[in-house]
């Protein structure tokens, strides 16, 4: 390695490892954004203004639009993954513990290699098979042991119990977004080989936040955004510009510096950090489950990501 590459390769892990922490707060974020202002409109306004950023981003930096085809498609899938996935993803999370969704959409590389070898676009050896098996299990463990304990019944809002509450159903929805992203992220693998990232990113996020405004235009409406605290608004934008447009930026440079598997596995590190961050700020004190869960999810997915060249 030459002197000159090695501080930008040691900018790209650190980017990463913010870009995770990003992420990682982001659920406990949430959470706390959707006990004050409704999951969907609070999803939807945070989309919106992360559509208008990345917008004006691909505008500038993109090159040249994509073709009619490639948008119409771009949106379309944009539709399941940023519009069905975050209804999914928003109204679970404010039914369970901001550490245990995090936990299940920890598995969701595991899911996508699983569809990907279905679809036949990916490759799946036995380690793979024995990681994408060890995954599924960590969620069941997460999910049957929130069944057999019992879900706390519902508040007014919709919640469980508060920050410190979780649900069967709360789980179960977030698990069913993590279905839709990983589909979502298989069926745009083809534009990504072959179209700008930021007109990608872009059009994906446009196409949900359509979705989020025909499901979530009422509650949108309902509420009354100037008189919202500065907290709240701070969630929001965070959600919105952190989450969305921040650690985008920050993974797509990782993805062009260190590669894709070295990029993912930094993804690896979200459940372990948002259990971390809840249980400091939500007072979401960690399960023996949970902990079980955690443990085999991450093994798993490391599995799934880890090329056989890279492990030996």
């Amino acid at each position: 390695m030459t002197s000159a590459a090695r501080p930008n390769l040691l900018f790209a892990e650190f980017a990463l490892l913010l870009m995770s922490i990003i992420w990682a707060v982001n659920y406990s974020v949430i959470k706390y954004g959707t006990s004050v202002v409704p999951p969907l409109a609070y999803n939807g306004v945070r989309i919106m203004i992360a559509a208008i950023a990345l917008l004006a981003i691909a505008l500038l930096w993109g090159g040249p639009a994509p073709a009619r085809r490639d948008l119409l498609a771009l949106l379309a899938l944009g539709a399941l993954g940023n519009g069905v996935y975050q209804v999914f993803f928003v109204e679970g999370l404010a039914r369970t513990r901001a550490g245990e969704a995090a936990l299940v959409v920890g598995a969701s590389p595991a899911l996508m290699a699983l569809i990907g070898r279905l679809r036949g676009v990916e490759r799946v050896d036995r380690r793979g098979g024995i990681g994408i098996a060890l995954s599924m299990f960590g969620v069941a463990l997460i999910v049957l042991s929130r069944a057999a304990a019992g879900s706390p019944s519902a508040n007014a809002s919709g919640d469980t119990g508060g920050s410190g509450g979780g649900s069967l159903a709360g789980d179960l929805l977030v698990l069913c977004g993590g279905v839709c992203w990983a589909v979502y992220t298989i069926l745009l693998i083809p534009y990504t080989k072959r179209l700008s990232g930021w007109w990608v990113a872009a059009l994906t996020i446009v196409g949900g936040s359509l979705i989020l405004a025909l499901v979530g235009g009422a509650d949108i409406i309902s509420v009354n955004w100037f008189s919202l605290t500065k907290n709240a608004w701070a969630a929001i934008l965070y959600s919105g510009l952190g989450a969305l447009v921040i650690a985008y930026l920050l993974w797509y440079h990782g993805v062009r510096v260190v590669g894709p598997t070295r990029t993912a596995l930094y993804g690896n590190l979200q459940p372990l950090i948002a259990l971390l961050v809840a249980w400091l700020t939500l007072g979401e004190v960690p399960t023996v489950w949970q902990g079980l869960g955690a443990a085999t999810i991450v093994s798993g997915v490391l599995l799934t990501r880890i090329p056989a060249s890279e492990s030996s």
